[in-house]
């Protein structure tokens, strides 16, 4: 079973429900924030094992929240992984530009989103999904 700390950054509730519970049920500890300041703060204090980075945040874009976390010695360690509406190649280009380590997008599919999550955990690279 896995297990592991992941930090979701999701202001829609009903998505946060559906990640939350699929890694939950997993055996994940599952810690959240609902915008970009949340993130940092929960990233710098809890430093969880997996960041899932959601792009459109109230206060500020999730891609700045990464370049942020990348750019402070503390965090820029710590594995982020996009997971977005946005499919486009270039919404792709563009997250591993700002320093995201991995690329999943909404919505997503239930049936691999755990195995999907694992493997950017075990990787910390360029995971696509």
């Amino acid at each position: 079973m896995p297990s592991g700390k992941i930090l979701v950054v999701e202001d829609h509730p009903l998505n946060l429900q559906l990640v939350r519970d699929l890694l939950e049920n997993a055996g994940f500890d599952v810690l959240h924030a609902s915008t970009g300041e949340e993130a940092l703060l929960a990233a710098r204090s809890e430093r969880p094992d997996l960041i899932l980075m959601d792009v459109r945040l109230p206060d500020m874009d999730g891609l700045e929240v990464t370049r942020l976390l990348k750019e402070a010695p503390e965090t820029r360690d710590l594995p982020i992984v996009v997971l977005t509406a946005f499919a486009m190649r270039a919404d792709a280009e563009s997250a591993y530009g700002h320093g995201c380590d991995g690329f999943m997008t909404k919505p997503i599919n239930t049936k691999t989103f755990v195995k999907e999550v694992t493997a950017a955990m075990s990787a910390g690279r360029k995971i696509e999904g």
